[in-house]
């Protein structure tokens, strides 16, 4: 396949438009009074496949927000790659933490990004990384270079859990048969180190609720008497560590993967510096489970951490209460081989079990999905690989990722598909933060790698 560099370079400017375009929109699919903006996204996403190529192109309606669905079949005996993304975004708060509105996107020039980078929520996640995949359509169809048949399946729920994609996966699997999934949703160790993500972690997310007095009282009056459902809730969000940071819920571990001493070594292979991890978070040292490196801790092993914490008085000045309730989000990455439901399960046990009698306690999942490992023996890695080193000059490495796409491992198992991850992100994107933003140079580079991979992956798959 010819090169994609003289396109993308005569077409730069129009591309970084369109995609600003679309970051404009508050897609936030996590607060109902943003409805009619995610559905507003949907329409502009269902409007640029069909300008990038598609020959049909609807939006699905499923119970929650709809998917976008696109497809060009060129030939029913040619292999199938069908593209997944969202364009659906997490919320931008803390609004006061960001150095412009994170809905007007601007294009400013950082030491990662010097060549600039797009400051707008969903930028990386996902709206930037899902657009490249768009664009390289667009190459294919208008240079007649499409090898093989390629479908979209374009979802607004991936911020709040996903919870329709299955619904309508398993409804539409003959729409959506393929013969191998592509994701950019992930990232890459640096622009000069490529990677390909070829592991995720599960996710079991939690909401816990301690209730003590059938109402706020005065602290005065009842303080050292009736229990504080804050000081309670602290206590017990304390304890799911041990002195070692393990997590210390029984069976959490029982089914937890242990690499090979080979495996961890080569993992340590991948360039990373301590040193700059930590200037970069401006922290004076890392924290974690003993016994493991830092990137091992935020790929490998399975992890417990509070979200969010709330209750009682928060407001200016003082009012001086025992609040009745006491709240926390809490979520838990996992590993290959535990199951989230049953790990979801035995978090619910043991933290009813380690309550007092003073307080209530209640635990509400509110999603999950399991771990996910893509071989490195199969043809739609091998020819990831082959379209890196094309754009990249550089074989990518290898590596796994401490985030969580759930639905990979619903795929594999409603489509039987393997999935692809080809991030082109980088980790001080700042995703899920404010001031994220998107290197120009990775979005056009993804550009131009994306098509490489349909053609390795034709020749390869004959």
């Amino acid at each position: 396949m010819k090169s994609a560099k003289p396109y993308i370079q005569e077409n730069k400017d129009r591309f970084l438009n369109e995609l600003i375009e679309l970051l404009k929109i508050p897609s936030i699919s996590a607060d109902p009074s943003f409805k009619e903006d995610v559905l507003k996204t949907a329409e502009a996403v269902k409007m640029a496949l069909e300008n990038a190529g598609c020959d049909a192109v609807e939006i699905c309606e499923t119970p929650g927000y709809p998917i976008v669905y696109g497809e060009k079949i060129i030939d029913k005996n040619l292999p199938t790659v069908l593209v997944y993304g969202h364009y659906d975004v997490q919320p931008p708060d803390p609004l006061e933490l960001w150095d412009s509105p994170p809905f007007e996107p601007v294009i400013k020039k950082t030491k990662t990004h010097p060549e600039g980078a797009i400051f707008a929520r969903g930028a990386s996640d996902d709206k930037g990384q899902m657009y490249m995949h768009v664009k390289a359509l667009e190459y294919m169809t208008s240079t007649n270079q499409l090898p093989c048949n390629v479908k979209f399946m374009i979802e607004g729920e991936e911020e709040v859990g996903s919870s329709s994609l299955g619904w309508f996966v398993k409804r539409n699997q003959e729409k959506l048969a393929n013969d191998v999934i592509l994701i950019s949703d992930t990232g890459m160790i640096a622009n000069d180190v490529p990677s390909i993500t070829t592991g995720l972690r599960g996710l079991s997310y939690v909401e816990v609720e301690v209730t003590g007095p059938n109402r706020d009282l005065h602290s005065g009056l009842y303080g050292g008497a009736v229990a504080n459902p804050i000081n309670v809730l602290a206590k017990m969000i304390g304890s799911l560590h041990d002195e070692n940071n393990h997590i210390a819920i029984p069976g959490f571990y029982d089914r937890v993967e242990t690499l090979s001493d080979i495996e961890r070594t080569k993992m340590a292979e991948a360039p990373f510096s301590l040193k700059n991890y930590k200037k970069a978070l401006e922290i004076d040292d890392v924290y974690g489970e003993r016994g493991y490196t830092t990137n091992e801790r935020n790929a490998i092993r399975p992890t417990l951490d509070v979200n969010g914490i709330w209750g009682g008085y928060i407001g200016e000045g003082a009012k001086t209460v025992i609040p009745s309730k006491a709240y926390a989000k809490i979520s838990m990455r996992l590993v290959p081989n535990q199951d989230w439901e049953e790990i979801t399960q035995l978090f619910t046990n043991h933290f009813e079990s380690i309550a007092p009698k003073a307080v209530k306690v209640k635990v509400t999942p509110h999603h999950g999905g399991q771990a996910y490992v893509t071989p490195i023996d199969f043809t739609g890695y091998k020819a990831a690989e082959k379209a890196y080193e094309k754009t990249f000059g550089k074989t990518p490495i290898p590596q796994r990722s401490g985030g969580s796409i759930p639905i990979v491992a619903l795929f594999e198992k409603e489509l039987e598909s393997k999935t692809i991850l080809m991030g082109f992100g980088l980790d001080s994107d700042a995703i899920h933060s404010p001031n994220e933003h998107y290197g120009i140079w990775n979005f056009l580079k993804g550009i131009e790698t994306i098509p490489q991979f349909f053609y390795f992956f034709t020749e390869m798959s004959k």
